[in-house]
């Protein structure tokens, strides 16, 4: 997933934050409230109109972040100020792979041709898990164009196994272009 740099930054300073305190938890819960808010349509129509007034925000931000951490709420009263609210839930997802890599887990997107099996599916997570080291959570899409075989991402980490890509590195041989 391609991420705003900015939404990785706070991200990771809320991680900070959370750990020190110990409770990582309650920020996940906030930080998704915070996304669920900042990323609905009406509510983004909301705090980009210019013509509600800053004060009218805050209060939307305040009603709809009852019950929060106290830290998170100032978050999203930040992300307000600098009219970075769409940022909320790419920071909730970077927020949550901070807390998944602590604890040793990996995500791992599979793009195959055609929809995987249960069987197959559990079958490919336990050899991501095994090439990882670790427990792998995978995330399924399906792309026609790959032709075949599987496209798996870890993190930054790119395992093209597709039949396209074969197909055009042996296309490239033939043609005598080094692959």
């Amino acid at each position: 997933m391609i991420r705003d740099p900015a939404a990785k930054r706070y991200a990771e300073a809320a991680y900070l934050v959370a750990t020190e305190e110990g409770n990582e938890a309650a920020w996940l819960d906030g930080l998704t409230l915070m996304a669920g808010l900042f990323g609905d349509p009406q509510a983004q129509a909301f705090l980009e109109n210019s013509r509600v007034p800053a004060e009218g925000k805050a209060q939307l931000v305040e009603k709809g972040l009852t019950g929060v951490d106290p830290l998170v709420l100032n978050l999203a009263r930040l992300l307000l100020r600098r009219r970075k609210t769409s940022l909320a839930p790419q920071i909730r997802d970077a927020f949550q792979e901070l807390t998944d890599e602590a604890r040793g887990i990996r995500h791992a997107t599979v793009t195959s041709a055609v929809a995987l099996s249960p069987d197959d599916l559990r079958a490919v997570t336990d050899k991501v898990g095994q090439m990882t080291g670790g427990r792998v959570e995978v995330q399924t899409r399906v792309d026609e164009s790959i032709l075949g075989g599987l496209v798996v991402r870890i993190g930054d980490r790119l395992i093209d196994g597709s039949t396209r890509s074969r197909l055009l590195a042996l296309k490239r041989q033939l043609e005598g272009v080094p692959s």
